[in-house]
């Protein structure tokens, strides 16, 4: 992983702090991410921007189910990342689409193995003023989302 530049911007009662990276040939995608939130001690990362490539994606599809592994797909070819979004903690929340050699497209929930291609150039920002945490949420059956206030 490279680390690219650290910025800092305030404005009217928020703070954004930005984290850029550059990931090389071979790299995983989300462990390095996570990484990088450890590292930094990142307390409510999102991503703002990725660019890149993947020659590996494991997604888990829309309606998925923890019961039905049949709609968790293990891609390996050349993509494109044209889209990657999400929040990041101890366990990050992550869409990505990738697109194939002929456009076309297919996107879902991150599980892992994002394996760069050519390079991800990735955008981190952190609200200064939240800290994120996840919580089983008996609606969903799923670890949600829960946003307090940085104390």
């Amino acid at each position: 992983m490279v680390v690219l530049s650290h910025l800092h911007m305030e404005s009217s009662g928020s703070s954004l702090r930005v984290h850029a990276l550059r990931l090389g040939p071979g790299q995983e995608l989300l462990s390095s991410l996570l990484a990088l939130v450890e590292e930094r001690g990142l307390r409510a990362p999102f991503i703002i921007t990725c660019v890149g490539s993947v020659t590996k994606a494991t997604l888990r599809l829309a309606n998925a189910t923890t019961e039905n592994t049949n709609e968790v797909v293990h891609l390996q070819e050349r993509f494109e990342i044209v889209s990657l979004v999400g929040t990041l903690n101890k366990e990050a929340h992550l869409h990505v689409c990738l697109a194939d050699k002929d456009g076309r497209t297919v996107g879902g929930h991150v599980l892992g193995d994002l394996e760069v291609f050519t390079t991800a150039e990735v955008l981190v920002g952190e609200a200064s003023d939240l800290h994120f945490d996840r919580e089983m949420d008996d609606r969903t059956g799923y670890p949600e989302l829960v946003i307090k206030p940085r104390s």
